[in-house]
Formats: C-alpha cells, sequence, structure tokens
C-alpha cells in the first residue's frame, strides 16, 4: 500500500502580532491541553486528516504573511459545553520560524500544499533580531523574503 503524501494547513494567528506572541500564548494554559501540548480547536473536521496526519505542519499567518510552523501530532475530538463536537489540532511545542509569503485574510484553515510551503529559516538565524513586521511584509511581498 502507498503511503498517503502529507499535506499542511495554513491558519490565520489572529490577535498575534509576532512569532513571540504565538508562542507566548501556547504556553499560557488556556491553549494546552491536559497533556500540556498546544493546541488549536476548530469548528469543522479536516477532511484530509490521513494526509495531514503524515507529516503535516500548520503554518501560521501573522499579520499578513507565513511567519512559521508547527508540526501536527495528532487531530483530537473535543466536546464543548454546547455539546457540539470539534476538532484540537495538537500541536508539537516547538514552533519552527519559515520564510515569510504574504496572504490575503480568509477564515478557518486552508490546505497548503508542502511545493507551496515557504522553507524553514535556520537556527542559526533565531538569535538575530526580527525585522519589524511591515517591513518584513513587504519584503516579502516582492519576494525578497
Amino acid at each position: 500500500m502507498k503511503p498517503a503524501r502529507h499535506v499542511h494547513l495554513l491558519k490565520l494567528s489572529v490577535g498575534t502580532d509576532d512569532v513571540e506572541g504565538l508562542t507566548r500564548w501556547q504556553a499560557s494554559g488556556r491553549a494546552q491541553g491536559a497533556d500540556g501540548l498546544p493546541r488549536h480547536v476548530t469548528r469543522m473536521w479536516p477532511r484530509r486528516e490521513e494526509e495531514i496526519l503524515a507529516g503535516g505542519s500548520i503554518y501560521w499567518v501573522i499579520k499578513g504573511a507565513i511567519r512559521c510552523r508547527q508540526k501536527i501530532l495528532r487531530l483530537d475530538e473535543v466536546i464543548g459545553e454546547d455539546g457540539i463536537r470539534r476538532c484540537a489540532i495538537v500541536l508539537d511545542p516547538e514552533i519552527v520560524r519559515t520564510g515569510q509569503a504574504t496572504r490575503r485574510p480568509f477564515q478557518g484553515w486552508r490546505y497548503l500544499r508542502p511545493e507551496d510551503a515557504p522553507a524553514d529559516l535556520s537556527s542559526q538565524r533565531d538569535d538575530e533580531d526580527a525585522l519589524p513586521s511591515e517591513l518584513s511584509a513587504a519584503l516579502a511581498e516582492i519576494g525578497v523574503l
């Protein structure tokens, strides 16, 4: 049997100004499950679950550009206080910075093919000061980043 090709998810990080803000949010108890892993709860269950779990990541759009990703570990069923079934996307706590790619606002999440995903930045660049978000987005828009 042929192994499933993987696919990624693309999601807006609403209310986040930078990667550090996403990191702070995910370190809070509200963003973690009982296992201590960060998760993002969404109303819809991905139809391409097998492909996501075959090596997919969630790519976060912050201030109009993809800036980082996290490996998706599993999808858990969550029943809300309202009795509605939801999907908790359970994430690896490591946030990997990526090259930037501009994205227009959208609701929910989108599938992202591996060939369309920006490359990871070198871990050697982690200590560098981040560019201001406006400058970074402008450079990404013209294809420099």
